[in-house]
């Protein structure tokens, strides 16, 4: 440790400007992808799409969310294509202004009202562009920051972009709050939400500037100098390393079922079902989205005096208990209630999270580390955050909120038993 102390400083101006990098970037992406997730519950139902019940309207708004998560896994296989073959510089510069286009153009959409079944076809196509590009995104950060760190400083490292998320959910949903302040609700559901997409151009920008400074990391010029890239990195991977790739896969479902649980669902469920105030409810989770910052960066440093592993198993555990406690405190009645029961459970989120970005490369051999990484992370998503809203709202109306914490509960013990099963290995 000490010999990696010593190293980290004598390479900080290096190792500042890689973790800037890894954590901006991250943090622009994550910005982009939760002002589509806040406006899906608070507007896109009776915007875009045609229903007599806010509740439908609000499931087929939660319905456009998992477009995202079927682009995934087809961004994490092209991005990490190149990614393994050409090197991670281009590639995630190249998945940043994917997304970033795509949130811009959302900004200009005309609404169901003016015409029709092509607004939210419009609307899926570009959530389908967001998640492309997120799915190269995620892969290339952790991969920044784990593959440039000294050594006794995986975990830590591999935090950094995972702070992204937190930092661009404070973004996001505190200029929606500003928003609902300032904005009468007729403005807000009128033009109000287009801003925060206006927004992401200059957030965009500023990830782009500082990625183009950077170089190849270390790890990538040493695979290339001990032999040609594979030429499928996809086909090697699910040859070699299938059990690594499955096994990652639903490791990191707990993290996206937790998430969209206490964030999307929550939002939707409190300003609906439970009658909350929107501008109450979202600053709520945004005093409650700081135990989330605080869980990742305890959980990088205890990754790195344990295992990254080990952390997480004991974060599944954590999202258990947060399962047994959703429903008496989403339905207590007290919004200081439910802020306790945020903050719990996105700290628990923090340790389900946080060591992701050291675990699952860890896994993997640099050769196909990008591939492997972005594929385990990004179907991930899919089976644990892509119909989590939908099926929660649907559980909630049909059998109560107890059902939903049986929901969260399940998913945690799933990737639990994956993390056990690849124990001693990320």
């Amino acid at each position: 440790m000490a010999t990696g102390a010593i190293n980290a400083g004598a390479e900080a101006p290096s190792n500042r400007r890689v973790l800037l990098a890894s954590l901006v970037g991250t943090s622009v992406e994550f910005y982009d992808f939760y002002i589509y997730a806040t406006a899906a519950a608070l507007v896109f139902g009776p915007l875009f799409f045609p229903a007599e019940s806010k509740s439908v309207q609000l499931l087929a708004a939660y319905a456009s969310l998992s477009v995202a998560f079927i682009a995934r896994p087809l961004g994490a296989s092209v991005f990490g294509h190149f990614g393994d073959r050409i090197g991670r510089k281009s590639t995630l510069v190249a998945s940043l202004m994917l997304m970033g286009g795509s949130t811009l153009l959302v900004a200009f959409l005309p609404t169901y009202q003016s015409i029709g079944w092509w607004a939210p076809l419009l609307l899926c196509v570009l959530r389908f562009g967001q998640g492309f590009g997120l799915g190269g995104e995620w892969g290339g950060a952790a991969l920044l920051a784990v593959e440039n760190a000294p050594p006794g400083w995986r975990g830590r490292f591999g935090m950094v972009p995972q702070l992204g998320a937190p930092v661009g959910f404070i973004a996001a949903n505190g200029l929606f709050l500003i928003l609902g302040m300032v904005l009468t609700p007729e403005q807000f559901e009128a033009w109000g939400w287009r801003l925060p997409f206006l927004a992401s151009i200059i957030l965009v920008g500023l990830g782009l500037w500082v990625r183009l400074k950077l170089t190849e990391t270390p790890a990538f010029a040493e695979a290339m100098e001990e032999g040609p890239p594979p030429s499928v990195p996809m086909a090697e991977l699910f040859r070699d390393h299938w059990r690594e790739t499955l096994g990652g896969t639903f490791g990191a479902v707990v993290c996206f079922a937790i998430f969209y649980l206490t964030t999307a669902f929550a939002l939707g469920y409190g300003t609906t079902s439970l009658g909350y105030d929107r501008e109450a409810f979202l600053g709520v989770q945004l005093a409650a989205i700081l135990f989330m910052a605080l869980g990742i960066a305890l959980s990088g440093w205890f990754a790195d005096l344990t295992s990254a592993g080990r952390v997480l198993g004991w974060g599944c555990v954590g999202a258990i208990l947060t399962g047994m406690l959703l429903a008496p405190a989403l339905a207590s009645g007290s919004l200081l209630a439910i802020w306790a029961f945020l903050s719990f459970a996105l700290l628990v989120m923090g340790f389900v999270y946080g060591p992701l970005g050291a675990w699952l490369p860890g896994l993997f051999p640099a050769r196909v580390r990008y591939t492997g990484s972005s594929i385990a992370f990004n179907v991930g998503g899919i089976i644990g955050g892509a119909l989590t809203p939908v099926a929660a709202q649907a559980l909630a109306d049909q059998g109560g909120l107890g059902w939903v914490g049986v929901y969260l509960a399940v998913a945690a013990l799933v990737s639990l038993i994956a993390i056990i099963t690849l124990r001693g290995r990320g």
